[in-house]
Order: structure tokens, then C-alpha cells, then sequence
């Protein structure tokens, strides 16, 4: 059947649909918009917090996401549900903390372990790509993936109509040294530098699906090492001393440039009034001894990818959507990366169901002032023995104690050494540098029972530490 034909049934199909089955169970919601945005996700991998000029940094200019935040809403207190990539992208597109089915920790790469059979996103879970697909969406990642390399775990078998980029945790920039870059099944010989590459292939698929709502994901693996740059974005940033940040601001500003290409093409397509844009980093920037350290900063916050820390799990964060969303809006409550499922489905017009148990909330009301209440109570982490929580200003948190001491050594078994728990006062100290646990025994009391009662409620890892394959932490 031709392209054309199918839409055109697959919109008759969507209307009727809509018109004879509101409110009966389709989960098309009956108040839709009329016209459904096209959903644009941009995720970073491993930039720091401190590292985009709306988020302070000066050595290393960011405009293009700079004026999405000018034009959309910052939330200054946006959060991951995972320190590092794979656990948070399984959050992400299923709307659902990723320990209740087991993805507690990484795959792996795009081998060995990673090709086990049941080593990526539990076919069990449905994912954001799936319900916008059911929704008449096309559907399209560019980039990074990392969910799991086996057949059964592939991007278009989780409801991608269409991918190019690669499957496993990382990959070189210069991607015609590797035979692993993927359009859809099939290898493929890439000359470009890698995040040119994922720019060139996003605006490919706005300009062939511009005509009816679309749902694209542009996961950069950029600033994730290795740390490849392109000599002419290198030569930009010579008066930046250090050689490691030096290259980081060459992929950073790669990095902003794409994501001003697809902006840019969703705006001379008159697409950006339809359009949801979303942009967040996968986790903080791994600043932390004893991991690979790209030349990220992750100030003012304390800690690094791969801890509870809040410079492990709260990123950068940035909605827009222009004449929907306020423009210039600076939002303080605390937001996950959970909440992007319901709130595209929202802005797309499908009901979240409650058999779907969605841990994530639709953001609309709470960012366009319709709702004066947060959108969360309370936010949760569990990393291994890593351990956090969040209710209000107050923040009660176990981690790496790597952090702190140089040299500690991980048992591979259980994880890193982790800390006692300790309690922090977010509203005054950001960095989390001054426990407050012995001055509030009860908060300390009652956010330890609020953790423990959640984490009982999760599943035992699939893979790594406690999993089946390895003793339970202790």
C-alpha cells in the first residue's frame, strides 16, 4: 500500500475513532486539540548541568538552547530517575520508574552482554513510540539507544517506525572507523561526524512526516565519550586551556547546533505552534575519580553520574511548545523525566489509562499555571545501594562514597561502598554539603520510611548487582 493511501485511511480510521468511541475506552481522549502537536524529544548524554549558557556557563556559548529556554519553560528543578543512560531511557519511554520492572542498572554495549537474550527493555513494558503509533503518529529515533541489542529489543519492534543511529552505550563520532551504525536493521557506512550525521537524519524525517503528527526522538550520544570533535569546532575554543573540556565544548557546541537545525526546520515549516519540544541530559555530567570523565561540570550541585547525588540525577530541562506553554517561564517544583510520557500523550489527546500505572504526570497544568499544586509529593532513587528521596525542600540520600574518599574500591557484587544516609535542605544548600540529620531526626525518620516503603515495592534487577546472576546487596 502506498505511503499516501495509508495515511490518508489511517487519519479517516483516527477520526471515526475518535468521533464514534470518545470517552468509551479507546484511549483517544475526548477533548483532543484539534490539530495534535508533533512531540520532538532532544536527550542529551552526559552533559554536566552547569555546562549550557541558561544554566550559567560562559566559556562555552549555547544559543540555539538557550533561546528554546527563552521561549519555553526551564525547570530548575528537573530530575532523572537514573544517575547513568540506559535505567533513565527506560523510564523515559515507558512513563514508569524503571526498578519496578527490573531495569535497575546498564546493559552493557552493543555486545557480549548486552546480545543476551533478556538483557534490554522487558518486551512486558509499552513504550511512549508504541501508544503515539496506536495514535496515528509516525514515529521516528535518531541516535543513541541503548535498551538492548537482541532482535526482540530493537527500536522498531518497541514502536519506531523508523531508526538510524546505533544500538549499544556508546560509539565513535567518527563512524566510518565502525561497521555498527544502523539504518533501521541494516549496517551502514557513515561518513559524517556522528552528531552531524543524527542532525542530517532528523531533518530528513520533519521534512517526509511533516504533513501529519509525528513523534521524533533525538538521542545524542554527544557529550558521552570518546571524546571526538571535529578540528574546525576544536579551533573555536582555543582559549579554553584545558585539552579534555577544550574538545567537550567542540561536541557541546555540535550538540547546540543540531538542536538549532531541527528548531529551525520545524519553524520554516510552520510546525512550531504544533509542536512539543522537549530537551533534557540523560544524567549529570561523570565528573566523579575512578569514572571516564568527559571535562563536564555539574556545578552548583555536589556528585556525578553514577550517584544519588543531585549531580547524578538532576539535569538541564527545558519544554516548549510557543503559544501553548509560556515563554521565558522559569519553574522551580521538581519534575522527572517520567513525566514526558503523560504529558505527550496529554498534548497528543490519548487518556492515560490506570491499568497502565504510570509513575510519570501529565506537566501541562502545573507549567501553563492551570494548576497551582506540584506536580510530585515525592521523588524517589534507587541505584544498587544508592538510595534518595526527595519530599518538598528536604532531600534524604545514600551514595557513592567514592565521592568522597579518593581511591574506595566497588565490590562488583553489591556496588559501590555507599554512605550512611543523610539529609539535606535543597532550598539552602544545593550542593548538599551540610547534613542536617542529627538537628532533624524525624524528617530523617520519616523520608528513610517513605524510601523503604517504595523500594519494597520494586522488582529484583534483571541484570547486574542483585540480580538473579549475582548475591543480593545487603
Amino acid at each position: 500500500m502506498k505511503p499516501g493511501i495509508r495515511r490518508v485511511l489511517r487519519n479517516s480510521w483516527l477520526a471515526a475513532l475518535a468521533t464514534v468511541g470518545a470517552g468509551q475506552g479507546t484511549g483517544i481522549a475526548s477533548d483532543a486539540p484539534a490539530g495534535r502537536p508533533n512531540v520532538v524529544l532532544l536527550v542529551a548524554d552526559d552533559l554536566g548541568y552547569g555546562d549550557l549558557g541558561f544554566q550559567g556557563a560562559r566559556d562555552i556559548p549555547t544559543p540555539h538552547l538557550d533561546a528554546l529556554a527563552q521561549g519555553g519553560v526551564r525547570c530548575t528543578s528537573g530530575y532523572v530517575s537514573g544517575p547513568y543512560c540506559s535505567p533513565t531511557r527506560a523510564g523515559l519511554l515507558t512513563g514508569r520508574y524503571q526498578q519496578r520492572f527490573g531495569h535497575e542498572f546498564n546493559p552493557g554495549g552493543g555486545g557480549g552482554a548486552a546480545a543476551a537474550k533478556n538483557v534490554g527493555l522487558p518486551v512486558t513494558e509499552t513504550t511512549l513510540a508504541d501508544r503515539l503509533k496506536a495514535a496515528g503518529y509516525a514515529t521516528g529515533l535518531v541516535g543513541k539507544w541503548h535498551l538492548g541489542s537482541e532482535a526482540k529489543f530493537h527500536p522498531q519492534k518497541r514502536g519506531f517506525d523508523e531508526f538510524f543511529g546505533f544500538l549499544g552505550g556508546q560509539h565513535t563520532y567518527f563512524a566510518s572507523k565502525s561497521g555498527d551504525v544502523y539504518r533501521g536493521t541494516e549496517v551502514v557506512k557513515e561518513e559524517a561526524y556522528l552528531t552531524d550525521a543524527f542532525s542530517r537524519e532528523a531533518l530528513s524525517f520533519i521534512d517526509r512526516h511533516k504533513d501529519h503528527p509525528f513523534f521524533l526522538q533525538l538521542s545524542f550520544n554527544a557529550v558521552h565519550t570518546p571524546m571526538d570533535a571535529t578540528e574546525d569546532r576544536v579551533a573555536r575554543f582555543s582559549s579554553i586551556e584545558d585539552p579534555k573540556r577544550r574538545t567537550y565544548a567542540a561536541m557541546l557546541s555540535a550538540l547546540d547546533e543540531a538542536a538549532g537545525n531541527v528548531i529551525e526546520r520545524l519553524r520554516a515549516a510552520g510546525l512550531e505552534e504544533k509542536t512539543l519540544i522537549i530537551f533534557f541530559s540523560d544524567n549529570g555530567g561523570p565528573t566523579m575519580a575512578g569514572t571516564t570523565t568527559n571535562g563536564s561540570k555539574n556545578d552548583p550541585l555536589r556528585g556525578s553520574k553514577r550517584t544519588t547525588l543531585e549531580g547524578g540525577v538532576r539535569v538541564p530541562f527545558v519544554l516548549s511548545w510557543k503559544g501553548t506553554l509560556p515563554a521565558g517561564k522559569v519553574y522551580d517544583q521538581p519534575i522527572i523525566q517520567l513525566d514526558i510520557l503523560p504529558t505527550a500523550l496529554a498534548a497528543a489527546g490519548v487518556d492515560a489509562e490506570p491499568e497502565w500505572k504510570l509513575d510519570g504526570v501529565n506537566l501541562l497544568p502545573h507549567l501553563n499555571g492551570k494548576s497551582d499544586q506540584p506536580p510530585h509529593d515525592t521523588l524517589y532513587w534507587r541505584l544498587g545501594d544508592q538510595a534518595a528521596i526527595r519530599r518538598g525542600d528536604w532531600k534524604l540520600v545514600r551514595y557513592d562514597q567514592t565521592v568522597d574518599l579518593a581511591g574506595a574500591q566497588s565490590d562488583a557484587r553489591s556496588g559501590p561502598p555507599v554512605t550512611p544516609f543523610r539529609l539535606y535542605n535543597l532550598a539552602k544548600d544545593i550542593g548538599e554539603t551540610n547534613d542536617l540529620s542529627t538537628e532533624n531526626p524525624d524528617k530523617a525518620k520519616e523520608l528513610l520510611a517513605a524510601w523503604e516503603d517504595w523500594s519494597g515495592q520494586l522488582a529484583r534487577p534483571l541484570w547486574g548487582p542483585g540480580s538473579r546472576a549475582t548475591p543480593a546487596a545487603n
